[in-house]
This record gives structure tokens, C-alpha cells and sequence, in this order.
């Protein structure tokens, strides 16, 4: 699959931690629009997410519901320009020049949503952050 260097494609990988995984993938998916080609591997199921996460994001309008399992192929790591990464360690397949982007953020699994909403707004924050750095202006 081939890009446009007007809209890279960005493959969000994490394997584990439901909450903070799927606000991840869903912000970028929400903030990107149009610039970025946003694809997920390794989220969790839907149903394995924090009740008050799902109450987080639809306060930010953004319902987070739909999200499926991915299988993280090398093929879905080479056909990336960017590949984010949230505490993946080894799991994520490593390429010579392939650009990856590496951050951690607190577990919000098992708090509430009075808990859950400066998680959500620091993910937030990060996504934008991300997006800029993938797609500049």
C-alpha cells in the first residue's frame, strides 16, 4: 500500500491495556481526519474496556464501541510510514528506517471516571502532539 507524503499512513500498535489503548486509537483516529491514514493492531476488545473509559470518551464525543482485535502483521509494520507504539517492548517487529514513535501513559483500567478524565485529556494532548509530528501543518 502506497502513501502520499501529504497523508502518511500511521499504524497505532498496542497490545494490551484496553483503556488507555482504545482512547489512543480512537483519538488519532478522531483528531487525524483527512491528514493522516490511521490503522490499529493489538487493541483490545471492546467489551474488556472500562466502563467509565467509555463514559470519558463519549463526553468527548467520540464513541469507542466499534473498536475490534487487529492481528499486528510485519506486512501491517511495512506498510506503515509512522509506527506508534505504546509500551509494545519486542512485540512490535522492528524495521532499519522505518520511523516509530514510542510513549507510556498511566492505566486507567479498574478507576473510575472522575479518574479516567485527565487520563482521556493527557491522551488527548499526546494524539495532537503525535498527529503534528506525522503530519506537519
Amino acid at each position: 500500500m502506497s502513501t502520499s507524503p501529504s497523508r502518511p499512513s500511521v499504524l497505532f500498535v498496542c497490545v494490551h491495556n484496553a483503556g488507555r489503548s482504545q482512547m489512543a486509537a480512537a483519538f488519532l483516529t478522531h483528531l487525524a481526519g483527512d491528514r493522516v491514514e490511521v490503522r490499529s493492531a493489538g487493541s483490545a476488545p471492546a467489551d474488556t474496556v472500562n466502563p467509565a473509559v467509555v463514559e470519558a470518551m463519549s463526553e468527548a464525543a467520540i464513541d469507542i464501541s466499534a473498536e475490534t482485535p487487529k492481528i499486528l502483521t510485519v506486512e501491517a509494520v511495512q506498510a506503515s510510514d509512522v509506527v506508534i507504539t505504546m509500551g509494545c517492548g519486542d512485540t512490535c517487529p522492528v524495521f532499519p528506517g522505518k520511523r516509530y514513535l514510542d510513549w507510556q501513559l498511566d492505566d486507567p483500567a479498574g478507576q473510575g471516571v472522575e479518574a479516567v478524565r485527565p487520563i482521556r485529556d493527557a491522551i488527548e494532548t499526546r494524539v495532537r502532539e503525535l498527529i503534528s509530528e506525522v503530519a506537519p501543518g
